[in-house]
């Protein structure tokens, strides 16, 4: 067992000084606080780690190469389908190793990683027809960051349109042939789950629903689901319903679904919602001009949320739960619409993937710890969980997954350099 002690640790009750936390095998077996120095010290403030509960790791190649261009969500999916249309497992194992790794440098100690790019160019079969989820699993281990790979069914174009160009690496034919690929995909043991994902009611039939919801069976479930008026618009037209009452009829909403973005529901919608989890992604719904989507409407129903990086536009934890509140007064022009311990548990989420153990500081949960510095320019003069509405990823400087330290003195243990890694793979990618 190791002893760390805490200067500031922000436990269930809230933030607590001078904590003892106890830790062996990778989970927490005690915590005091009021305790006098021992053990290892830990100074400035220590967090639960983050989950990253919604994940596009190729999109980081677009970070700012997509941004300053005009146009809409639809424009920017062109520009998102050459990046997509130049992966290979090999590159997409060494780019995502380097994105992975960016994340816990943040302090994100899991990630849902929405992965539907699985087939060669034109739609050909790899020999194995998981080669790019075992890079994933593998480019996960390697950053030392907890894996849901979650597989994504994507079937069609658009409502009543087939896949074409880059659209038919994603394309397993039909649902049968997703739910047999994902059968097949067993990975080593490790911090590493496998969830499942439709990726649209535009790009899964509603004939084919049920089967990718049979298919995921008890596995985390995610689907994009009204991110765009135009999905909604195009739903209504063709089904005559929403996105999520088409959702409902097919029986994939429930505990363990998880509904991302989520930005332009109804109030029926909402109430729909009540037993899942939605992933709200504050910097991509911003950066794609999604809208605002009614968060705090959300999370009075009962729905819980999670928080997620999406297109990486932006790999930090602190800002996307600040972005949440922020949007929020933006929206109602009213402040303190979440407090600062729903903002963390959203930010926490960890279970929203199947993760039980991490996400708070507690005994008999897992050992995920982020140290940040409270006297940086950012974070000086800042009391107690006002470290959430100042700090930055630049302030995290040790970062603890499963009880193993992955980040110490704000420098990755296994990558070392990350942002040269990051250089070179997205330099490699668009040249």
């Amino acid at each position: 067992m190791t002893s760390y002690w805490c200067e500031h640790a922000w436990l269930p009750s809230g933030v607590a000084a001078g904590v003892r936390i106890d830790v062996a095998e990778g989970v927490i077996v005690a915590v005091a606080s009021g305790e006098r120095a021992c053990g290892t010290r830990l100074p400035g403030m220590v967090v639960p780690g983050f989950a990253n509960a919604h994940s596009h790791a190729f999109h980081r190649a677009l970070r700012g190469r997509a941004q300053s261009a005009r146009g809409t969500f639809w424009t920017w999916r062109e520009r998102m389908y050459a990046v997509a249309g130049r992966l290979e497992p090999d590159s997409y194992y060494r780019l995502a190793r380097a994105v992975y790794a960016e994340m816990v440098l943040a302090g994100y100690t899991s990630v849902a990683e929405f992965h539907y790019l699985h087939h060669a160019a034109h739609g050909q079969r790899y020999a194995d027809s998981n080669e790019f989820s075992h890079a994933l699993v593998a480019a996960a281990a390697d950053a030392g960051i907890r894996l849901t790979l979650l597989d994504t069914c994507y079937l069609a174009g658009g409502f009543g349109q087939p896949t074409t160009g880059v659209q038919q690496r994603f394309d397993d034919g039909d649902a049968d042939g997703w739910a047999q690929r994902l059968e097949s995909f067993s990975p080593a043991e490790g911090l590493v789950q496998v969830g499942a994902a439709i990726h649209s009611v535009r790009a899964v039939p509603v004939d084919q629903l049920p089967t990718v919801v049979r298919g995921a069976r008890d596995r985390p479930l995610q689907v994009h689901l009204s991110e765009q008026p135009r999905e909604n618009e195009e739903c209504l037209a063709v089904h005559g319903c929403t996105p999520t009452e088409l959702l409902a009829a097919a029986g994939a909403l429930g505990p363990r679904t998880v509904a991302v973005h989520a930005t332009h529901l109804t109030p029926g919608d909402i109430t729909a919602l009540g037993e899942c989890w939605t992933c709200l992604c504050p910097s991509t719904e911003a950066d794609l001009g999604d809208g605002i989507g009614p968060a705090r409407a959300l999370a009075d129903a009962g729905v819980r949320l999670a928080l997620g990086s999406d297109g990486q536009s932006v790999i930090d934890p602190w800002f996307e739960a600040r972005a949440l509140e922020m949007r929020e007064r933006l929206g109602s022009r009213e402040r303190g619409r979440f407090g600062a311990g729903e903002l963390l548990s959203a930010a926490t989420a960890h279970a929203a993937s199947g993760w039980t153990g991490p996400g708070v500081i507690a005994p008999g949960r897992d050992a995920d710890l982020v140290c940040v510095d409270t006297a940086s320019p950012r974070t000086a003069g800042v009391a107690g969980d006002g470290i959430l509405f100042a700090a930055t990823a630049s302030d995290v400087t040790d970062v603890m997954v499963a009880g193993r330290w992955v980040v110490r003195d704000r420098v990755h243990g296994t990558l070392g350099d990350v942002a040269a890694a990051l250089d070179t793979e997205i330099g490699a990618l668009w040249r």
